[in-house]
């Protein structure tokens, strides 16, 4: 046993230090980045914000609104050749998602030949640490070398250099910060999101490679701090879940209030529409996709409701309207200097939650 005694950060720990800005409006500021990436030589260009391959996030339909302002999507893994057949997502900002499994494999390499413009691939285990998990992505690599390979999850350096030597272009970061993912419950594993950002991003662009900050936003805030950190994207689940491209069932439940009816000197009632939204190792998903939670493992994830949302549109709005509010806060008019200018401060308190129920 040995005990590593330096703190490690998450969000709630910092704040963005503001500085003096020339910047006039936010409509100065491009959230555009342009990366070409290391192993593929693929050039992307567009706004490095991305959903989670998650049920009721990433969806085709999802897919199909955020192309519109250049947003990415990680499709989720269930997706086979009969649900994309008629696929018309722009190839740029999507990407197909697997497992390790000689099935997952096969169903890959099936998409690929009916969709050969598709060139991201996600490679999305819960722990990337296994050996297993190293040589599934060398070997995807091999058989895909024009292709843009995501590979995850890890929160540490070693970790990182190994997936992007071994053929990764892409980090996926992050164990255990999701809003419905129970692992550091489950396990006690995990890293705070911010400092494992922090020393990812670094090791993978000291090889010239990237990473996505995945998990544990839940503000644009905090997304701003990602991309401070050192993050190149920043992937999203429960922040772009509870929308109608997420699909799932609206679930309508009947509120009491705290206003009286004067007519029957009752509390009066509301209906408030809810949308279930889980991580992928809940029960939930297991029971939907695998039959149940197997005899040999537990449950790492749970199942919420969260208030719907309508379209996601406004949320996106909201996103971006915050981050180019942080990149005038720092004067940088473009995403790419927002790490080259952020300065973190430390703080016990992030903001004033008197009204808050």
């Amino acid at each position: 046993m040995r005990m590593e005694s330096d703190i490690k950060l998450d969000f709630k720990d910092v704040l963005i230090r503001p500085k003096r800005s020339n910047l006039s409006s936010r409509k100065e500021v491009s959230l555009k980045r342009t990366y070409t990436f290391k192993h593929s030589h693929k050039e992307w260009t567009g706004i490095p914000i991305m959903t989670a391959n998650m049920d009721g996030v990433g969806t085709l339909e999802m897919a199909n609104e955020l192309q519109k302002r250049q947003l990415f999507t990680c499709l989720v893994k269930t997706y086979d050749v009969a649900d994309l057949k008629d696929f018309n997502v722009n190839p740029d900002y999507v990407a197909i998602s697997t497992g390790i499994s000689k099935k997952d494999y096969n169903k890959v390499r099936e998409i690929i030949k009916n969709h050969p413009e598709l060139y991201f691939i996600c490679i999305d285990v819960a722990n990337g640490y296994s050996e297993k998990f190293g040589d599934f992505v060398e070997n995807v690599r091999n058989d895909f070398p024009h292709h843009t390979i995501i590979a995850g999850n890890v929160v540490t350096a070693d970790m990182t250099q190994e997936l992007i030597l071994r053929g990764a272009d892409i980090i996926k970061v992050g164990i255990g910060p999701g809003s419905v993912c129970t692992t550091r419950i489950q396990t006690g594993v995990g890293y705070p999101q911010l400092s494992a950002i922090m020393e990812c991003a670094d090791a993978a662009h000291g090889l010239g490679a990237h990473i996505i900050a995945d998990g544990g936003c839940t503000s644009p805030g905090d997304i701003a701090k990602a991309f401070g950190a050192g993050a190149d994207f920043v992937m999203l689940g429960g922040m772009f879940a509870g929308h109608d491209e997420g699909g799932g069932n609206i679930i309508e439940k009947v509120i009491q209030t705290k206003e009286v009816d004067p007519k029957t000197n009752k509390l009066k009632t509301e209906t408030k529409k809810y949308v279930e939204f889980y991580g992928m190792s809940s029960d939930t998903a297991m029971d939907k996709h695998h039959g149940g939670v197997a005899e040999y493992r537990s449950s790492e994830g749970r199942t919420v409701r969260l208030p719907y949302r309508g379209k996601v549109d406004g949320t996106v709005k909201n996103i971006l309207g915050g981050l180019r509010s942080t990149c005038t806060y720092v004067w940088v008019p473009t995403l790419k200097q927002l790490s080259k200018c952020t300065t973190f401060i430390r703080v016990t308190k992030q903001y004033n939650d008197v009204f808050e129920e």
